[in-house]
């Protein structure tokens, strides 16, 4: 039996419904076709006013301190945001500034990313990417951006957008060879 793969996801929306949710969670469905996972989301939406409220680690309520640590604990983090004025939400940026200094050295983080137009899929490179960074961590090649038109409501809608998501998917899964699953060959 394999390993189980611990993933956290961050949904950086702090909204409900939520296309960034619907992107984690088709990405989440993605790898566990390749991957033992045990999965965890943690979800701004939630944890948003009293994560603001804390402006150090100490001051965390246990239950948004308990997601932060496994966030530091996982062996993959999905990192989604919904683009807001060009960058990702500060709520967002106040998460991971509350993640320990050295939690993420060299853990893989796969990006992803929502917003209006295609006009901001360059967010995955010129905000998630340099943060990501800066802490250190492994940012897979292959991140995963879609715009509004990607969606039909709350569901993926977009063949292209499925296709990037199960490519990310084909490129994170080799990384965790313990973890992957016995696929069925069909004949």
């Amino acid at each position: 039996m394999s390993t189980p793969l611990k993933v956290v996801a961050v949904n950086g929306s702090a909204h409900q419904p939520s296309r960034t949710l619907v992107l984690i969670q088709a990405l989440l469905a993605e790898l566990e076709q390749r991957l033992v996972l045990d999965t965890q989301v943690v979800d701004l939406s939630e944890i948003a006013r009293p994560l603001g409220a804390a402006l150090t680690r100490q001051e965390l309520p246990a239950d948004i301190e308990a997601q932060v640590a496994a966030i530091e604990s996982a062996d993959l983090v999905i990192a989604a945001a919904p683009v807001y004025r060009g960058s990702f939400p500060g709520h967002f940026k106040h998460l991971f500034d509350l993640v320990g200094m050295d939690a993420l050295v060299d853990k893989p983080v796969l990006l992803a990313a929502t917003g209006g137009s295609d006009r901001h899929a360059l967010v995955l490179e010129h905000q998630l990417r340099p943060l990501f960074s800066f802490l250190q961590a492994l940012t897979l090649p292959i991140g995963v951006y879609a715009s509004t038109g990607d969606f039909d409501g709350y569901q993926v809608g977009s063949g292209a957008l499925a296709d990037r998501i199960k490519l990310a998917a084909d490129r994170a899964a080799p990384l965790f060879g313990a973890s992957a699953r016995q696929l069925r060959r069909v004949a």
